[in-house]
């Protein structure tokens, strides 16, 4: 199953924006419900302001005792009839109302302090009311004068501020979205930078990472520059060792073999193959040793100039054995191999196939998105399938009489899955053996561990 994974700069946007969904509706709310109490004081002080005015313009006759209807001024919405805006002065005896009251009546209170509620008024439409009792001089009752204005104004004036104040939200929060994505795009680039190079040194086009960074990454950078230098000098002295305990054996192995020829014929049978065993096992592990496997320092090689020198020496082979050989390699295909393990098993597969070949063998490249496939074909007796089995393994040899250790093939698969290759063997066309070496193509080979 896949994982897909998120970036640094992914997670930390998601973040970043999830605290501004949760902060930002949290504040609109705030900002919506102080506007709505500024709107409601600041429209009740409106609403006094008239009931001042209907109040002011009251005019009480003492001598008859007549009361005048009140004369407001200044609001033609008084006049316009059922426009929402009213005043209502109700005496004990005579009730006054504006003209845009028509022949309807506010319900009123019997409180006697000012009073602000809400009520529905003509047209079902809601009212905002405001009622204060008072007693004019001369007078036994109370009047209770009420002015109402319709709650519709303000709820367009909310709609209006709640409409701006969240696209005032909204244009915000994808400001501050794109200003930090920004940030840290710009903060996040020196890690790319790493990145681009540690891509280079995989690639084998640099050796060590660039420490122009920030200073933050500048100790990063020298220590994986450290590790790098460190890695690369440890292979090197591996192989050297290897190389060199493998030529520090050969003399004293062919002295033994050389003493062993002295001896009488049942010692030296005995002894002969003890040392055929140890210089089998000494090869297959110096082998093993020696191989650079898939170093990330490697760098791109075109794959027919570093065969040239294997393929010249195969063929001057054929030539001795009147064996036809044919090499088909394309120019274009890289691999970033080490050459010394792609000679190794590119070497041991073309040994094996002109040893059993009748009259010919060839070596077939192909390439395709992900791999490099080399094809080694002879003509010669072929193997059972056990058979093919069985030549894999180390020091099985189909005929003890041919020279060889019977840890070519072996090597080789072994070589193939440091570089997370395979290595098979299938009947050919020609009725011989096709080896099926795959390695990696370029752009997939990795540096793993090697056993």
């Amino acid at each position: 199953m896949t994982r897909h994974r998120t970036t640094i700069h992914t997670r930390m946007l998601a973040g970043a924006g999830l605290m501004i969904l949760l902060v930002l509706p949290v504040a609109g709310l705030l900002l919506s419900w102080n506007f709505q109490q500024s709107i409601n004081t600041a429209f009740d002080e409106r609403l006094g302001s008239l009931l001042n005015v209907v109040l002011a313009s009251l005019d009480y006759d003492r001598i008859d005792g007549s009361l005048s209807p009140p004369d407001v001024p200044g609001e033609s919405r008084f006049s316009r009839i059922f426009s929402g805006w009213y005043w209502q002065v109700e005496g004990p005896e005579q009730t006054f109302t504006s003209r845009s009251l028509w022949d309807e009546r506010l319900s009123g209170t019997d409180r006697d302090g000012p009073a602000t509620y809400n009520v529905d008024g003509p047209d079902n439409h809601e009212l905002r009311v405001i009622q204060r009792a008072v007693t004019l001089p001369g007078m036994d009752s109370p009047l209770y004068v009420t002015v109402a204005a319709p709650l519709d104004s303000i709820q367009a004036e909310m709609d209006e501020f709640n409409q701006l104040l969240w696209l005032s939200l909204l244009v915000l929060a994808l400001i501050l979205l794109t200003g930090l994505a920004l940030q840290l795009r710009w903060g996040l680039a020196p890690l790319r930078h790493i990145q681009s190079d540690l891509s280079r040194v995989e690639n084998g086009d640099r050796d060590r990472l660039n420490t122009d960074l920030p200073a933050e990454l500048t100790g990063l950078a020298n220590a994986m520059n450290r590790v790098l230098e460190r890695d690369q000098s440890l292979i090197q002295r591996s192989r050297q060792t290897a190389d060199n305990l493998a030529h520090a054996l050969k003399t004293p192995i062919a002295v033994i073999g050389t003493l062993a020829d002295r001896l009488p014929d049942d010692q030296r049978a005995t002894l002969k193959g003890e040392i055929q065993r140890m210089d089998a096992a000494i090869r297959h592990h110096l082998s093993r040793a020696s191989a650079a496997g898939p170093s990330a320092l490697g760098a791109s090689r075109n794959l027919a100039e570093t065969l040239q020198p294997l393929l010249q020496g195969f063929e001057r082979l054929a030539g001795r054995r009147q064996l036809e050989c044919r090499f088909s390699i394309p120019d274009t295909i890289s691999v970033r191999t080490d050459p010394q393990d792609l000679q190794e098993m590119v070497g041991n597969l073309i040994d094996n196939a002109a040893k059993w070949a009748d009259r010919r063998f060839q070596l077939v490249v192909e390439q395709d998105t992900d791999s490099i496939l080399f094809r080694v074909i002879d003509d010669g007796p072929g193997m059972s399938a056990d058979a093919r089995a069985a030549v894999m393994e180390r020091g099985v040899k189909l005929d003890e009489s041919s020279p060889g250790s019977g840890l070519g093939l072996a090597i080789a698969r072994e070589l193939a899955a440091l570089y997370d290759g395979s290595l098979h063997l299938e009947p050919s066309e020609t009725g011989g053996t096709e080896a099926q070496l795959r390695l990696p193509g370029q752009s997939r080979t990795r540096r793993s561990g090697r056993s």
